[in-house]
């Protein structure tokens, strides 16, 4: 194997870990590495989405399987957030427009890793039109560049007193399943345009959920390895703009 397809496999392998810890897929990650490895929009697109599918139905089962998960709160995001993702994953915006969008995501899924954000005991139940409208936003940025939405669905579930930390990683890899179905359904026309050596990606991607879901599910604090992996992803969202 080559040194830089070692270094892609590498990468989405403690990618993949970091992310599913916390109920996400990975999105914003992979995207990330592939954005500092110039790798064209319409591929990187397409391929997060595929690798979200697998490290978030692996993240979707070991949270439900230790009891985090709430139908409550999570039907009223998916509601609208499914058919947005679709639309979403419709549109092809301009080159030099999606880079600007995906490196904002990447700055603000840095934030996201970087932020420690504190358990609530007083849960709220969550406001039906809000949540409605949260989900429909969500979902149309995750069908645009490419990510299933979690990194931003589960500081508002936890900032909003709506879940508490293990419910929130939860809810949010059954909501990036969801989202990354719809944005690929979508976006179909571009699946044909996934790299020849996809997986061994995915092969990657699951090995690194497994690990980090497992993780993730019991008491573990990947904290400091996700602030590491949070200044990747803010280089890479100021290359994506700025470069």
């Amino acid at each position: 194997m080559e040194p830089t397809a070692l270094i892609i496999v590498l990468a989405i392998v403690i990618v993949a870990v970091m992310y599913s810890s916390v109920g996400h897929g990975g999105a914003s990650g992979y995207l990330a590495v592939m954005a500092f490895l110039a790798v064209a929009p319409e591929v990187t697109r397409p391929t997060a989405l595929v690798l979200n599918l697998f490290v978030a139905s692996i993240g979707t089962y070991q949270f439900w399987r230790a009891g985090y998960f709430s139908w409550r709160i999570f039907w009223p995001f998916a509601l609208t957030s499914i058919p947005f993702a679709f639309i979403g994953g419709m549109i092809h915006l301009p080159t030099q427009i999606y880079k600007m969008v995906l490196g904002v995501v990447l700055m603000l899924a840095a934030l996201r890793l970087a932020w420690k954000l504190a358990p609530t005991d007083d849960i709220k139940e969550p406001q039906m039109l809000l949540a409605l409208a949260i989900g429909a936003v969500i979902g149309l940025l995750s069908g645009l560049v490419g990510v299933g939405g979690g990194i931003f669905l589960t500081p508002i579930l936890l900032l909003m007193s709506w879940s508490e930390t293990k419910t929130a990683a939860g809810v949010s890899a059954m909501f990036i399943l969801v989202n990354s179905m719809a944005g690929l359904a979508g976006n179909y026309a571009q699946v044909s345009v996934l790299p020849s050596n996809v997986w061994i990606w995915i092969a990657a991607a699951v090995v690194g959920g497994l690990l980090g879901s497992t993780l993730g599910a019991k008491r573990f604090d990947s904290l400091t390895l996700r602030r590491v992996l949070a200044v990747v992803l803010l280089f890479a969202g100021v290359k994506l703009i700025f470069v």
